[in-house]
């Protein structure tokens, strides 16, 4: 079941975000970029050498000392059916000072960078809701507020695809969305 926002250019439904071929799959990493657990760890698997070697790299040039949160970064998706990943560290609930700007410059960046490369469709997942704790109910309210805003300005991008793991999560996204 998919619910559509922002006529039609939103879709959300539940599913594997590795398994959907859009021009760019999120991936909520951590700021080493090498990989992790849960989305992050899926997508570097299923991506296989040739994300974690693009990551890599970045690390080497442009990030020795790692992503900064609320920023994103592209790359190959390897073996992935999408054509690229945007990699984007979420903030840790608690911890992380001005958590919800961070959470939407998440979702900002990541559609920016998008429409830069002149791409149609991107899939995110719930960034930061799993290990780093950010509640479900108030991310769906930053989240939906910071694509809306984002897709405004765009000039590409026609589909944004957010792919929940559970039914549970999609209908608690759903009921605090802010698209209306």
């Amino acid at each position: 079941m998919a619910g559509k926002y922002l006529g039609g250019r939103v879709i959300v439904t539940t599913g594997d975000i590795t398994s959907i071929a859009v021009d760019a799959i999120v991936n909520p990493a951590n700021s080493a970029l090498m990989g992790g657990g849960g989305v992050d760890g899926a997508i570097h698997n299923r991506g296989g050498s040739a994300v974690t070697k693009a990551c890599g790299e970045l690390r080497r040039t442009r990030f020795p000392d790692g992503l900064p949160v609320g920023e994103a970064v592209l790359t190959t998706a390897g073996n992935l059916p999408a054509r690229f990943v945007v990699h984007t560290v979420g903030p840790i609930w608690g911890s992380d000072k001005s958590a919800d700007k961070l959470l939407a410059s998440c979702y900002r960046r990541a559609i920016e960078l998008v429409d830069a490369e002149g791409l149609q469709s991107i899939s995110f997942p719930a960034i930061s809701t799993g290990a780093y704790g950010y509640p479900h109910d108030r991310a769906a309210q930053v989240a939906s507020k910071a694509i809306a805003e984002a897709l405004s300005k765009t000039h590409s991008v026609r589909t944004v695809h957010l792919v929940f793991y559970s039914d549970a999560d999609r209908r608690t996204f759903e009921q605090h969305q802010q698209f209306r």
